[in-house]
């Protein structure tokens, strides 16, 4: 049976993703904007990167981003999407985020990961076989902080003797927290052992749709097996979206920029191979299920069978691209607030039921108030006009 959550959480991943070329401080600054635009469309979330080399993902603090986000919004939750664990000290990093924590009035959320880019590592002489378990070991480390407990541990690569945090988390008993996750165990199971929450950053890769339902599986069992309480309301899907008001529109609009991505950033710059069995078009992404272009009505059904694919989660978040204009981004994001979001929201029912009630009800309900008109006209010696006396006798106003 398919689980669905009574309002799903809908926002945006922001690694972020800006050409190699264009000015780093404008770029920074739109990515403000438009968590900005989120905020004021209801969108719930943005999670924003942290990375340190390749030129294209420019966001080294997502704390700084968000400390700055959250001065210039009033309702949208802001987390570190995600910051990687190997690369600092978990004390350190506990005691930022409760700052944060308290500093955005509880908006704050903590995504966490082994480091999603290999270059990052090299350069801090991290070996890539290390990272995942150094990961697994500061989150333990960094709830136990978050509890409130003294923690004396020592690792290889960190030392804590006595520590503690000397303020507790503005959010009771803690901040959200969520443990990113591709094709590897190690995300869903560091989850489930923790009882945190899943961010599913891959869907959009060849089978990523097909592995929704064992990367859950996964978390759940890791969750059984440490007696831990995970919910579905915590797992969250990353997909690029683009929506305009009809499907050849929305294609044609990302079609071109998405290609050029895919080459100038996986295959030029990360030296991933393309797959000659993928095709790079739009319409092919759309048809494997790695991207929701498209209308309104078009992303709606994207959306259900995902929740069938996967069995149901708690939130999708968009991974924020700049595929075509800087216009017609935001008009896709509005869009999708204005029409997809609230049917997954539990907003629309209530007001299809009054609108259909009335009329279904509307000869009853405004017959009287016709007559009324009537005899006002008739008390006043004015004859009534003949449109008006033609729709009192059909029973409407």
């Amino acid at each position: 049976m398919t689980y669905a959550p009574a309002r799903m959480r809908f926002g945006i991943f922001l690694a972020p993703f800006h050409r190699v070329g264009e000015n780093p401080t404008v770029a920074l600054d739109r990515d403000l904007e438009l968590i900005e635009l989120l905020d004021k469309l209801d969108f719930d979330e943005a999670w924003i990167g942290e990375h340190h080399s390749a030129g294209w993902e420019l966001i080294a603090s997502p704390e700084l981003m968000i400390a700055a986000a959250a001065q210039r919004t009033k309702t949208i939750k802001l987390g570190t999407g995600v910051s990687s664990l190997p690369y600092h000290h978990p004390f350190i990093l506990a005691d930022r985020m409760v700052q944060l924590d308290h500093m955005t009035r509880g908006r704050a959320m903590f995504g966490v990961g082994p480091g999603a880019l290999t270059s990052d590592a090299y350069m801090l002489g991290i070996d890539a076989l290390t990272q995942r378990q150094r990961m697994d070991e500061a989150l333990g480390v960094i709830l136990r902080l978050f509890r409130g407990e003294t923690v004396t541990h020592e690792s290889d690569w960190f030392t804590l003797r006595e520590a503690r945090l000397q303020i507790a988390p503005y959010t009771h008993p803690h901040m959200p927290v969520a443990v990113a996750s591709s094709f590897s165990p190690a995300g869903p199971q560091a989850a489930g052992k923790y009882g945190v929450g899943v961010l599913s950053v891959a869907v959009s890769q060849p089978g990523g749709m097909i592995s929704l339902s064992r990367t859950w599986d996964m978390a759940q069992e890791a969750a059984d097996k440490a007696n831990q309480t995970i919910s579905r309301d915590d797992w969250k899907l990353v997909m690029p979206i683009h929506i305009a008001e009809t499907r050849e529109e929305a294609i044609a609009d990302v079609d071109n920029g998405s290609q050029r991505f895919n080459k100038d950033y996986f295959e030029d710059t990360l030296g991933r191979p393309a797959d000659p069995s993928v095709k790079g078009d739009m319409e092919s992404q759309i048809e494997r299920g790695g991207a929701i272009v498209g209308s309104p009505d078009d992303a709606i059904a994207a959306i259900e069978r995902m929740q069938e694919m996967s069995g149901g989660f708690g939130g999708l978040l968009g991974m924020a691209h700049e595929w075509t204009s800087w216009e017609k981004t935001k008009r896709s994001y509005e869009l999708f607030a204005r029409y997809v979001a609230p049917k997954f929201q539990g907003q629309l029912g209530r007001i299809s039921e009054s609108q259909e009630y009335v009329s279904g009800h509307r000869t009853t309900i405004f017959g009287p108030n016709a007559a009324a008109i009537g005899k006002a006209f008739i008390d006043g010696g004015v004859q009534l006009p003949a449109p008006m006396l033609e729709r009192m006798q059909r029973g409407n106003t």
